[in-house]
């Protein structure tokens, strides 16, 4: 398998007062404390919501199951890679937060990239405990919570900085999770994220649809669905947020085979937990589905690609001081007028 590089930052230590919101924090930061939230609620069930497409506690084995391998680190290069990159997004504005929430955290693919100059104080939080028990190294100050992402137990205008990365994929109700998260921050605040798009693993759902079709006469969902990017902004917008930016990527990894595809997301914790998913395939089928994946889409020397499509997003909670767009019709040169606007503004200061 080709790894991807993937960017290692420590930075030194610092400290500072983290305002917090509910009690069952006690102990200070950086001691390695893991706190339930005081507004832990079930895990969601099958008949909760109509938005109900994924088994929380299924995806909760499935994170604690990979996190409790022997060499559960050489799994994490995606969640790295991403997580740097969506550090990177946060470097761009240039501004300290005293206070930042990770939700869906891992073991800390976010703050391992993140700096005292630019993040004060970090609450990370995630669903399973076993990955906030092993986090990585990070020199800033920080407090893991154990809670749902899909319920987070945080008051109202509480964090200057809300980050989420390869998390929010695994949401039911994906809408109400983007107005917590509105909800949790102040005013000024931003949200910084990333999750998994609908063009992710589609070699491998293709392989294994046709697989199926020609051994089983019908095939099951095997891949979990995704959020469409066309999708993404207008949640944001309708959860309250302003200033958007929504941007796509792809990672592409190679890998021996469909078997080492599908161990590697075992070994991420990225399994499929919708409850429609089929509990076993077939050993012809795989075989098939191995060998179409091979013909369909693999390289010169053997290898298959994976297409991990990301989605980054970041939105402002709004507040008077932000930049306002002009109103309708106010704009004193055209489009036409674009290629001469240099003469335009000369004409126009004369």
């Amino acid at each position: 398998m080709n790894g991807i590089p993937c960017r290692l930052r420590r930075w030194p230590a610092g400290y500072d007062r983290c305002l917090l919101f509910f009690s069952s924090l006690g102990h200070p930061p950086g001691s390695g404390s893991i706190a339930r939230s005081t507004g832990w609620r079930p895990w969601s069930s099958r008949l909760d919501s109509p938005m109900n497409v994924f088994d929380r506690k299924m995806k909760r084995r499935q994170k604690n199951w990979a996190s409790s391998l022997p060499e559960s680190g050489k799994y994490d290069y995606l969640k790295e890679e991403v997580g740097s990159r969506v550090v990177d997004r946060v470097f761009d504005i240039v501004r300290t937060f005293p206070l930042a929430l990770d939700i869906g955290c891992g073991k800390g693919y976010i703050a391992e990239n993140l700096n005292k100059e630019t993040v004060q104080t970090l609450v990370q939080v995630d669903i399973a405990e076993n990955v906030l028990k092993h986090p990585v190294e990070t020199e800033i100050p920080t407090y893991r919570v154990l809670a749902d992402e899909e319920f987070l137990p945080f008051k109202e205008n509480t964090f200057d900085l809300i980050l989420s990365s390869l998390s929010l994929h695994w949401v039911n109700d994906l809408p109400r999770a983007f107005k917590q998260i509105h909800s949790s921050l102040k005013a000024d605040g931003v949200f910084v994220g990333a999750m998994l798009g609908g063009e992710t693993l589609y070699e491998l759902r293709c392989s294994l649809q046709l697989a199926e079709l020609e051994r089983e006469g019908g095939f099951a969902p095997h891949v979990s669905p995704f959020t469409a990017v066309t999708d993404l902004g207008n949640l944001l917008a309708q959860a309250g947020f302003t200033m958007l930016t929504v941007d796509i990527d792809e990672i592409l990894v190679n890998y021996p085979g469909i078997f080492e595809v599908m161990e590697d997301l075992q070994g991420m914790g990225e399994s499929n937990c919708a409850w429609s998913r089929k509990p076993l395939l077939h050993r012809d089928t795989m075989l098939a589905a191995a060998a179409v994946y091979k013909e369909m889409y693999g390289n010169d020397d053997g290898s298959v690609p994976a297409t991990f499509q990301i989605l980054y997003m970041i939105g402002w909670k709004p507040h008077e001081s932000q930049a306002k767009p002009a109103q309708r019709g106010s704009a004193t040169f055209s489009f036409g007028d674009l290629g001469n606007i240099s003469k335009l503004m000369t004409k126009k200061d004369k």
